[in-house]
C-alpha cells in the first residue's frame, strides 16, 4: 500500500486506479447478466434519495439512469480514461508518463476515477451483495474493497462526504488501517 521508496506518488496512484478498475469490472461482469437489473427504475440509488444521473457529454444535459446504468456508465468511461493515451500514458517512455502524471489535471481525473470507484461500491455493497454472497463471491468483494480503501486513506482520495454513505463499512476497514499504521511506527527497531 504504501509508496514504495523511489517510485513517483502519481505513477503508483495510476497503477492502482487501473487494478482497481480492473477489480471493480471482474466483480461487475458476474452481475452484468442478473435479470435483477432490469428491476432498477432510473434515478432511484443508494443511499436513499440519491438520483443517478448522468451526460455523455454530446447535449450537456444529465439524464437520470438506473443503478445497473450507472455502474456501466462509470465503468465504461473509466476504460476510456485508462485507455486514453493522453491521460493515461504508457511507461516506455517514462519521462513522458511522469511529466503526465504529475499536472493537476491527472490528479482531477484520479480523483474522479476513486470517487465514482467508491460509488460503484455502494451500490454493489446496497443492492447486490446478498447475490454475491449467493455465489460465495462476497469474501472476494470484501478483500477488494478492504484494499480499495487502504489505498484510498493511505493517499487521501476521497473525500468524507462520499464515505458517509459507507460509513458502516469503511468505519471498521479505517480503524484496521490506522492501527497497522501505528503498529508499524511503533515495531521494535524502527
Amino acid at each position: 500500500m504504501a509508496l514504495p521508496p523511489g517510485e513517483s506518488c502519481a505513477a503508483w496512484v495510476a497503477v492502482h486506479a487501473i487494478d482497481f478498475y480492473n477489480d471493480v469490472s471482474t466483480i461487475w461482469a458476474v452481475m452484468s447478466s442478473d435479470p435483477y437489473l432490469n428491476s432498477f427504475r432510473p434515478g432511484e440509488g443508494f443511499p436513499s434519495g440519491v438520483e443517478y444521473r448522468w451526460s455523455d457529454g454530446a447535449s450537456g444535459e444529465a439524464m437520470s439512469v438506473s443503478a445497473p446504468v450507472y455502474i456501466e456508465k462509470v465503468l465504461g468511461w473509466i476504460a476510456d480514461q485508462i485507455n486514453d493515451e493522453t491521460k493515461f500514458p504508457d511507461d516506455d517512455d517514462e519521462t513522458e508518463a511522469l511529466r503526465v502524471f504529475q499536472t493537476p489535471q491527472f490528479a482531477a481525473l484520479c480523483g474522479q476515477i476513486f470517487r465514482r470507484l467508491f460509488r460503484v461500491y455502494g451500490i454493489i455493497y446496497s443492492s447486490f451483495f446478498g447475490t454475491l454472497e449467493a455465489l460465495d463471491m462476497a469474501p472476494h468483494l470484501n478483500s477488494c474493497f478492504k484494499h480499495f480503501m487502504y489505498f484510498c486513506t493511505e493517499f487521501g482520495l476521497l473525500p468524507e462526504r462520499e464515505i458517509e454513505p459507507l460509513e458502516v463499512l469503511v468505519k471498521p476497514i479505517r480503524k484496521k488501517y490506522y492501527a497497522a499504521k501505528q503498529g508499524a511506527v511503533t515495531a521494535p527497531g524502527r
